[in-house]
C-alpha cells in the first residue's frame, strides 16, 4: 500500500479527511465479525441522548457504521456480560468497560467538588447504597422515585443521591430500561480486576488523549480534547507522551496530532453511505466538521420551530467521504417520512435516496414519503430514485 507523508510533514486535506473517516469506522470494509461492541471499542464512546426519531442515537452509531444491525441486538451488545458502563465522556456515553480505571482522575475530580446544584438529605446517600446493596440493580423509581414533582429538574433525595453515587462512581449505570438508568454497585457491576482507582491523573489522561487520537485519526488539540471532554491544559500535559504524533494539515492553521498506525498505510475501500446522528463522533463537534468536510451543522431540536433552517433533527447524509445533504425524519406508522430534505446538488439525488430505503427498511419501514425537498427541482429525481428502490 502507498504510506502517507512521513507525520513530520504536511497532510492535504483530502488525506486528514481520509484518515478522519477510517478512524471513524466509514471507510472500509466493516468489521462484522466483532459488530456492536468492535464499534463501540473503536470508538471509545458512543454518546446517548433522549431524542428518538427513527432509533436513539446510542442505536443509530452502529447502524451508520455496519447496516442494518438488529436494535434489540444493539442493546444486548452493550449491556450485556458486564462488557460497557454508563459514564459522563463527551456527554452521558456508553463506554467500554476496560476503560473504567481511566475515568478514575474524573471520579476523582467529582468526589473533590465543593458546590452541587441539588441538596442531599442527610442519611439519604446511605440508605441508596444500602437499599442497592440488598436488592440492586434497581431504577431511581425502584429506589423510591426519581422526581419530587413532574419538573425535569426537580429530582428527589433518592434521585440525587444515586447520581453523585455513580458520579463517584461507587455505583454504576449498567444498563438503560426503558430509558431509565439501572444502577447497581460498581463492586458487583465492574469486573474485579478493573475495579480500582489507582491510576494517577496523568495515566488518565495520557490514556484517553491516546484513545481519542486513535479514534479521530487526527486532530486538533481542541478536537482531542473535546472528545473525552478534557481541558486544554490536561491534554497540554500529556500529549507529548501519549503516543500520539505531531502533523500539520493543510488549511487547517492550527497544530494537530495523528495516530501514527493511521499514518502507516493510505485509507482505501468502500465508503459508506449512510444517515448520521446530529451526535455521532465523526460530526459532533462543529468546528471539526466544518473543518473537515466544509458542512456546517448544528441540532435545532432545541431551536423555536420558527427559526429552524433544516428540521427538529436533520440527520446529516454521508456519501463517497463527503456529506452531500440532510434529512430530518419522522415514522408514521410504517412510513419513513422525510419532512424535509437538502440536497447539495443533482449528484447527491442517488445517495440521499439510498440512506433513505436503508433506513426504512432497518425501521421496519415499507414506504418512503417526501414532504418538503428545499430544492424543488430535485424532488421529481429523489421520488424517481425512491420508487424505483420500492418497486
Amino acid at each position: 500500500m502507498t504510506s502517507l507523508p512521513r507525520p513530520t510533514t504536511e497532510l492535504s486535506t483530502d488525506e486528514a479527511r481520509r484518515i478522519a473517516l477510517r478512524a471513524q469506522g466509514f471507510l472500509g470494509a466493516p468489521d462484522r465479525k466483532s459488530g456492536v461492541r468492535g464499534v463501540l471499542r473503536h470508538l471509545g464512546a458512543v454518546q446517548l441522548d433522549t431524542i428518538s426519531v427513527l432509533a436513539r442515537s446510542h442505536e443509530l452509531i452502529p447502524y451508520a457504521r455496519l447496516g442494518a444491525v438488529g436494535r434489540t441486538t444493539v442493546d444486548q451488545a452493550y449491556w450485556t456480560d458486564t462488557h460497557a458502563f454508563e459514564y459522563w465522556s463527551h456527554a452521558a456515553c456508553i463506554l467500554p468497560v476496560e476503560e473504567w480505571p481511566h475515568f478514575a482522575f474524573r471520579r476523582r475530580a467529582y468526589r473533590s467538588r465543593p458546590h452541587w446544584n441539588h441538596a442531599l438529605p442527610d442519611g439519604t446517600y446511605d440508605q441508596v447504597i444500602k437499599q442497592l446493596r440488598t436488592e440492586g440493580p434497581l431504577t431511581a423509581t425502584e429506589l423510591g422515585g426519581a422526581k419530587k414533582t413532574s419538573e425535569w429538574w426537580d429530582w428527589s433525595g433518592t434521585k440525587v443521591a444515586v447520581e453523585r453515587a455513580l458520579m463517584y462512581g461507587e455505583v454504576v449505570c449498567t444498563e438503560r430500561r426503558g430509558w431509565k438508568r439501572v444502577y447497581d454497585l460498581a463492586e458487583r457491576a465492574i469486573p474485579e480486576a478493573l475495579l480500582q482507582d489507582e491510576l494517577d491523573d496523568t495515566e488518565c489522561l495520557r490514556r484517553l488523549v491516546r484513545l481519542a487520537g486513535q479514534s479521530l485519526g487526527v486532530g486538533t488539540r481542541a478536537d482531542i480534547a473535546d472528545y473525552h471532554r478534557l481541558k486544554g491544559e490536561q491534554v497540554d500535559a500529556v500529549i507529548a507522551d501519549s503516543g500520539l504524533v505531531p502533523v500539520t494539515v493543510e488549511g487547517w492553521g492550527k497544530p494537530a496530532w495523528a495516530d501514527p498506525a493511521a499514518l502507516e498505510t493510505a485509507p482505501r475501500g468502500r465508503h459508506r453511505t449512510t444517515l448520521l446522528s446530529p451526535f455521532d463522533s465523526l460530526i459532533w463537534e462543529r468546528a471539526r466538521t466544518e473543518r473537515i468536510f466544509g458542512f456546517t451543522h448544528r441540532l435545532e431540536a432545541y431551536t423555536p420551530k420558527p427559526k429552524r433552517i433544516y428540521g427538529y433533527f436533520a440527520m446529516p447524509v454521508l456519501a463517497g467521504g463527503h456529506l452531500v445533504g440532510r434529512v430530518d425524519p419522522a415514522r408514521e406508522g410504517r412510513t419513513l417520512v422525510a419532512k424535509q430534505v437538502t440536497l447539495d446538488g443533482p449528484k447527491a439525488v442517488p445517495a440521499v435516496a439510498q440512506a433513505l430505503l436503508e433506513a426504512a427498511s432497518w425501521v421496519d419501514c415499507t414506504n418512503v414519503r417526501l414532504e418538503r425537498v428545499d430544492a424543488p427541482e430535485l424532488r421529481d429525481p429523489l421520488t424517481r430514485e425512491l420508487s424505483r428502490g420500492l418497486a
